[in-house]
């Protein structure tokens, strides 16, 4: 089932100077109270969830859901674009998009962010940190959202489901992309060579092959065997010949 939550929980801002004393012992991610931290346990254990009247999403809480329906109402609404959120602070952060104000900037490589939380993520490119952890195999991430999609790999869950048939997928973009091939007749790709057309962009450049003769794969057996042939002499290439019509 297919629940709709922030990597950063949308009730907590994780780059205040609040104190979070409660700590989520599945991902280790930390809460100003514990009723916050209950509410985030559901995520893990897949308790009540609580679905919008509005739209197909499903939230693990009420506090979620109450503040998702901000969405369908104007209370926070861009002024420029006319886009809906859910929180004045999200409508602040977007604005930065239109003003290209980027007030977070990087001490490494100087590199700026509209978010403090994307200054976090692009930090760790240069100090190689992996904070968030799976409890099963040990394996360590630099985000979050990186660690959730993991941890499908141990419960087996597929919680992005195919509208049209009974398919589920881990990733929303492998359902996407299943929904592209199987369902739609859409062939956004062309071909330069021949102007054939193609649903996926790995399609195409398979066939472009057919066109420019490129061999990006290669066996060593055959490369080998193409060099020894290359250096016999005739007389021993008629016996190199027959020995493998024997051996075959």
């Amino acid at each position: 089932m297919q629940t709709e939550a922030d990597s950063n929980d949308i009730t907590e801002h994780p780059h205040d100077d609040k104190p979070r004393p409660y700590v989520c012992t599945v991902c280790d991610k930390r809460f100003t109270t514990k009723a916050w931290l209950t509410e985030h346990r559901n995520r893990h254990t897949g308790g009540n969830v609580y679905s919008c009247d509005q739209c197909e999403k499903r939230f693990t809480s009420r506090s979620y859901l109450r503040i998702h329906l901000n969405v369908h109402t104007s209370k926070f609404k861009c002024s420029e674009c006319g886009k809906c959120f859910r929180q004045k602070l999200e409508l602040a952060i977007h604005r930065r998009i239109h003003s290209g104000e980027k007030p977070f900037e990087c001490k490494v490589c100087s590199k700026r962010f509209t978010q403090a939380g994307n200054l976090d993520r692009h930090s760790r490119i240069h100090s190689g940190e992996k904070p968030y952890k799976c409890h099963v195999c040990e394996k360590a991430f630099s985000e979050f959202g990186t660690l959730k999609d993991h941890m499908r790999l141990h419960t087996g869950d597929k919680p992005f489901k195919c509208s049209l048939c009974n398919n589920s997928f881990r990733h929303h973009s492998s359902l996407l992309e299943h929904v592209r091939n199987v369902h739609s007749n859409r062939k956004p790709y062309h071909c330069p060579y021949c102007g054939k057309l193609f649903k996926t962009n790995s399609k195409l450049k398979r066939h472009v092959r057919i066109h420019t003769g490129a061999k990006p794969y290669s066996c060593r057996f055959v490369d080998t065997v193409q060099n020894v042939l290359h250096g016999l002499t005739d007389s021993r290439l008629i016996c190199w010949s027959h020995t493998m019509k024997v051996l075959g």
